[in-house]
């Protein structure tokens, strides 16, 4: 049922310079159509893309902030 209290919204944080938190578990969808799945209670996703572990944020933002 949609809208159900079960169906809570799933929280984005918005970072400044830094990456998308999301409360998870999620699934991510990349270009290519792959999808990449977390089990976390939070991730951090890649929004510079200079992530070797892309699409997760190993904050390789800082060196070039």
């Amino acid at each position: 049922m949609p809208n159900s209290p079960a169906d809570r919204p799933c929280r984005i944080s918005v970072q400044r310079r830094g990456p998308l938190l999301v409360e998870g578990p999620v699934e991510v969808e990349l270009e290519d159509g792959t999808t990449v799945a977390s089990d976390r209670f939070r991730v951090a996703l890649c929004t510079c893309r200079r992530s070797r572990r892309y699409p997760w944020c190993d904050t390789s933002h800082r060196e070039r902030s």
